[in-house]
């Protein structure tokens, strides 16, 4: 029997403990300077399968991003397994917005559901986790940390082959099926997580407006129509003539003349998403890059008041003075940054996509914007026309009758008030008595016309298109103002 005499002291067990983690340290250490990573983890995934007992189970990895493109099986794994849950799942999220008829059930983190195909037993498995970005840049921590999404599927080993060729085929279009039944229109923009990421987020688009309801002219709005038609059936067209399947249109005019009601009647008609984006978020190219790579397929994306969303520098000036004085193109967002996604090498990576440009000053644009292959279509958003008002009148107060009180003169004012369909829908909001709002409206036009002919600033055309004289202008303005008393004594 071993005595207590016999045992080492604490002294010496101290010593014995510190000598040998110093020497686990410093085989470590070697190790990691001696040894590459690549070896490393050969090594740790030889040791790890050594041990590893033998399983009959096959596990999928169904990851959200695919490189900088997003996984199409991972989006449509989400929708499909958003309508079965399973006995085993014991955390959801549920979430309800203001005009769903219904909660939404998802799943939470590392949940699990059973599924079962053709009496093959299935088993997901949903995985969030935090990641470090393998990218560093000193100007800011933007991208140092992101979500890892994934789905991982596991079943029998055996059924490998029926798993990938029937069962992933059957979840694609079951889940195709379910997001063209229930199709929500998305509007989405830009956030930081918690990890200081941009991404996009996004919220249900219930703005009401569709072309008929727009107060455009009809031949615009007829053309607009048609050419969005024809983009949509000519997919075989682009690829046969060598083109990125996409559209670009330019949305000009002054403020008011419905440039957001136009884009928000373009999403309705043509059930597409719509992706905003903001300069003011990003801060390089490369950012901007990886935010456009992962919009969707059938997406519109729409930069609002391009000529002042940001500050731009030209492009020749990143190629000048470029000993160590000059700024680095990754290191800010560029001209050519945003070119070179709309119709360079990266804008073939997507299909069906609209791009869309609002500005109320098309004469501050760089040129190279504006050139077919980018702006495809430029759309003028002119002031209301007498046949606009009478769409803007049908909408709001439900009269379209040219005999209507008021209705005739109000019509006549407005080719020469340059009014907005803004500021005329302002009018019509004052009431809810039809003859108030147009006696209000005319009352406004007349303020309108002499305030144009009165501003120093303001060129009125005649017929000819030439800029009328001093005299013509006091004269336009002695008629108006006679016509408005005679109008005050005979009402």
């Amino acid at each position: 029997m071993m005595s207590l005499s016999s045992l080492p002291s604490a002294a010496t067990m101290f010593q014995t403990y510190a000598s040998i983690s110093t020497a686990i340290t410093m085989f470590k250490t070697m190790i990691h300077q001696l040894v590459p990573q690549q070896v490393q983890l050969y090594i740790e995934t030889k040791i790890r399968s050594y041990f590893r007992p033998n399983s009959s189970n096959v596990t999928l990895v169904i990851e959200e991003r695919d490189g900088m493109e997003i996984n199409d099986v991972f989006t449509c794994a989400e929708i499909y397994l958003s309508a079965r849950f399973s006995p085993e799942f014991q955390r959801f999220k549920i979430t309800k917005r203001p005009k769903d008829t219904g909660v939404n059930v998802k799943f939470g983190n590392c949940g699990k559901i059973t599924d079962s195909f053709e009496e093959i037993e299935l088993v997901w498995k949903f995985v969030n986790e935090a990641q470090k970005s393998i990218l560093r840049f000193q100007a800011d921590n933007e991208g140092d940390f992101s979500e890892k999404r994934s789905f991982e599927l596991s079943f029998s080993k055996e059924h490998k082959d029926r798993i990938l060729n029937c069962y992933i085929p059957f979840v694609l279009n079951t889940a195709k099926t379910m997001r063209d039944e229930k199709k929500i229109i998305q509007l989405h923009s830009l956030s930081s997580n918690c990890y200081s990421s941009i991404n996009w987020d996004s919220v249900n688009l219930e703005h009401p407006s569709t072309f008929e309801t727009l107060a455009l002219e009809p031949a615009l709005k007829k053309t607009i129509i048609q050419d969005l038609d024809r983009f949509l059936r000519r997919k075989e067209f682009y690829r046969r003539v060598g083109k990125a399947w996409k559209r670009g249109y330019l949305l000009y005019g002054p403020p008011g003349t419905g440039k957001s009601s136009l884009i928000a009647a373009i999403a309705n008609y043509l059930k597409f998403d719509i992706y905003d984006l903001e300069f003011s978020n990003i801060k390089r190219d490369a950012g901007l890059r990886r935010l456009l790579l992962s919009t969707k397929n059938r997406s519109i994306l729409v930069i609002e008041d391009i000529d002042c969303s940001v500050t731009m520098p030209e492009r020749s000036e990143t190629r000048t003075n470029y000993n160590g004085r000059s700024r680095d193109r990754d290191q800010e967002i560029t001209l050519g940054g945003l070119l070179n996604f709309i119709d360079g090498l990266w804008s073939s990576c997507g299909d069906e996509r609209i791009v869309i440009f609002t500005t109320n000053n098309k004469e501050k644009l760089d040129p190279a914007l504006l050139r077919p292959g980018r702006m495809d279509m430029h759309i003028h958003m002119s002031y209301l026309t007498s046949e606009s008002f009478t769409v803007l009148a049908n909408n709001y107060l439900e009269i379209s009758d040219p005999l209507y009180n008021n209705f005739k003169e109000a019509q006549e004012l407005i080719e020469g008030a340059q009014v907005s369909p803004a500021e005329v829908a302002e009018q019509f909001m004052k009431s809810e008595d039809p003859d108030v709002c147009l006696e209000s409206l005319v009352k406004f036009l007349k303020r309108k016309r002499i305030t144009n002919i009165e501003e120093p600033n303001n060129n009125i055309t005649n017929n000819g298109g030439a800029n009328t004289t001093h005299d013509d202008k006091q004269l336009q303005l002695k008629r108006i103002k006679a016509l408005s008393i005679h109008n005050s004594l005979h009402s």
